[in-house]
């Protein structure tokens, strides 16, 4: 928890700094990376809003995921991690965002889409990325990973923007 409130804090000061907003689109998470972004006294500065879009229906409504794209990939795909991201970030108006969608398990899985196979999305104006990890343990700890390796990796490109 500390780690993840030091990742918080961090992301804060950064975009405080440069008078910068992030938003949330989580699935797998259920909203556990607006939680610890919301930790942080003062995150109203430069934390837009959340989207828990859980179900594809919520996806869809929200955050503007295709059903094209979610019939070709399934819900726990790049695509959708981008698509997620990208329509949080129009449907906020926000800088940043970031997006996940996931298997926390303990069931849930296939060959093909494991348990603890995850797929982010950070978008900014300028495009998107996405990546999938595939992450060991319990329900909690895939879901804590998640947390902690999208904090990480949206700290990183708020550094870079610098």
């Amino acid at each position: 928890m500390k780690q993840l409130v030091k990742l918080a804090t961090q992301i804060g000061e950064r975009l405080k700094e440069n008078q910068q907003t992030v938003t949330t689109a989580e699935s797998c998470t259920g909203g556990g990376i607006a939680y610890m972004l919301t930790e942080i006294a003062g995150s109203s500065a430069w934390f837009e809003r959340a989207f828990v879009t859980y179900s594809n229906e919520a996806k869809t409504d929200l955050v503007g995921v295709s059903n094209e794209t979610l019939i070709a990939h399934g819900a726990v795909s790049e695509e959708v991690a981008a698509q997620m991201a990208e329509g949080a970030l129009k449907a906020a108006n926000a800088d940043f965002a970031l997006a996940v969608t996931g298997i926390a398990g303990p069931t849930g899985g296939s060959d093909e889409k494991p348990v603890g196979m995850v797929c982010f999305g950070w978008a900014t104006k300028k495009g998107v990325v996405t990546e999938t990890c595939l992450f060991d343990g319990t329900r909690y700890d895939i879901r804590r990973n998640t947390i902690a390796h999208s904090l990480c990796r949206l700290l990183s490109y708020l550094e870079a923007e610098k």
